[in-house]
């Protein structure tokens, strides 16, 4: 079975997650795959916009906990690593579909998304420090950007999760759908856009996106801190809890 599946539609590269007996949980694999489909599609005059997709129970539970404990070198050629640089080097939009839970990584990615929708039954949650963990993806910066840093640090802090109404108030996400609209409205958004002019919408996207270098070297402090603390035995206890339930 494809754990990440590719559909190139109107204009629009979908990836979606699909690892439901996991619940979409991303090992190392799934992220070698979405870098390469993303960096492909970045270069090829076909594609205008991506488009990320889960399942209706779920977009993506974070990151596969027991690969990273196998791996837990993040140098610059870990797949995790090299995504998430993807994502700040992408050129054309980047949309999410998100229904169910979306954990972890499968907010903060969010993050680097242009364009977000989600349905009423979405659930977002960051357990880093749950997880005696240190927040990535550059969520430490840019998520204080978008909320006020007094709504970043609850959410980081305290961990709790929100639902898609309270993610449109923080402005993670634009728009909430029933969950059978959700996925064809999104791919038709990213249609609009990838119909555009690409080199209008690719400059749009560079002007807002400004400040690339200081997220790059945030990131990497994140991911310093990241490897530590995953070495450490606090998060190792963690870790083994989470696994045994």
């Amino acid at each position: 079975m494809t754990t990440i599946q590719v559909l190139d539609t109107q204009g629009v590269r979908v990836l979606t997650f699909n690892r439901p007996e996991k619940r979409n949980a991303i090992d190392l694999n799934m992220y070698q795959q979405l870098t390469e489909y993303l960096i492909q599609g970045d270069s090829d005059n076909g594609i205008g916009a991506f488009l990320l997709c889960g399942n209706q129970d779920c977009f993506t539970s974070g990151n596969d906990v027991a690969e990273f404990l196998q791996h837990p070198d993040l140098g610059p050629e870990h797949p995790a690593v090299r995504f998430l640089y993807c994502l700040t080097e992408l050129k054309k939009p980047l949309l999410a579909a998100v229904s169910g839970s979306a954990v972890g990584i499968g907010t903060t990615l969010l993050l680097h998304c242009d364009l977000v929708y989600a349905d009423d039954s979405a659930r977002f949650k960051m357990p880093f420090v749950d997880l005696s963990l240190i927040p990535e993806a550059g969520a430490t910066m840019l998520l204080p950007r978008l909320t006020g840093y007094q709504k970043a640090a609850e959410l980081l802090l305290l961990g709790n999760s929100f639902d898609a109404r309270q993610a449109c108030e923080y402005g993670l996400v634009n728009q909430v759908l029933p969950g059978p609209e959700l996925t064809d409205f999104a791919l038709q958004q990213a249609s609009i856009i990838a119909a555009k002019p690409p080199q209008a919408v690719q400059q749009t996207k560079a002007l807002m996106r400004m400040g690339k270098a200081d997220l790059q070297q945030q990131m990497q402090r994140e991911l310093d801190c990241f490897a530590k603390q995953l070495q450490s035995p606090k998060a190792k206890e963690m870790f083994l809890k989470f696994l045994q339930r």
